[in-house]
């Protein structure tokens, strides 16, 4: 169900019966909207009955294959040499990938120009074209073009790095500190939902997710399967609200 920030379709949840029986995906986008949204129109804390986390994925650097940033430290050295001259491709502000980005110049501590594109082929068009010098995306999005010997990945966003991708580097291996950005997806109910449902959903998720075929195919997607108990689904997402209010905060974007 489309709509900004998940917004319409966790609406559409909520009013429904807590009978299990329609479930809402949850997502660290939900919580960047609660951190760029003044006032959403339901309260995820208190009107989500949380249920399991389904896989989390990283964001990647990507560069032009023909770029001379050979590493991620390559980049963060030459925008240091040269404040303000680099820029960096993204998807629309207030998204995982341009809070990626912006992470990245308070971490690294650099002066880059945060470029926005309306979605992720206009991004690698950009790349392939030099508009942009470096470009943050999830990995389904270069995919084809990495394989194809036309982007180079410089780093992976997570705190280890991912079974996806095992030989690239992590943000923090490259030598930027402290910087971790995982992205996640997990499911919740409506408030209200008797906790046998819940937990009957969440068990059945556990099983769903150990079958190798199915952690095969999210993996092939750059996904890796992860339940978790409610009480964990909802820490997460708390702890992903106060840090993209501070990113949102830090890097000047407006709230809505």
């Amino acid at each position: 169900m489309p709509g900004a920030g998940g917004i319409t379709a966790a609406k559409t949840v909520l009013s429904a019966a807590p009978d299990g029986y329609t479930l809402g995906l949850v997502t660290n986008g939900t919580a960047i909207s609660a951190s760029i949204f003044n006032k959403l129109p339901f309260d995820p804390v208190n009107d989500f009955e949380m249920i399991s986390t389904l896989g989390t994925f990283d964001l990647v650097f990507a560069v032009n294959a023909a770029s001379p940033y050979k590493t991620l430290a390559d980049f963060v050295d030459a925008a240091k040499a040269a404040p303000g001259k680099l820029n960096v491709g993204t998807v629309n502000v207030g998204g995982t990938q341009n809070l990626g980005a912006e992470l990245l110049k308070t971490a690294a501590g650099i002066d880059v120009q945060i470029v926005p594109f309306r979605n992720s082929p206009d991004i690698v068009v950009g790349v392939l074209r030099d508009d942009v010098h470096m470009m943050v995306d999830f990995p389904a999005a270069v995919k084809g073009q990495v394989d194809d010997g036309k982007l180079r990945l410089l780093a992976t966003s997570g705190p280890k790095r991912s079974a996806f991708m095992p030989n690239l580097v992590t943000v923090a291996e490259a030598g930027v500190s402290g910087y971790e950005v995982t992205s996640w997806n997990g499911m919740f109910a409506p408030r209200g939902t008797p906790p046998r449902v819940v937990a009957t959903i969440n068990t059945t998720l556990k099983d769903v997710l150990a079958m190798p075929d199915v952690k095969q195919r999210l993996l092939d997607m750059g996904i890796e399967a992860r339940p978790s108990s409610p009480e964990e689904l909802m820490k997460l997402f708390q702890a992903d609200v106060k840090k993209w209010d501070d990113v949102i905060i830090k890097a000047g974007i407006e709230k809505k």
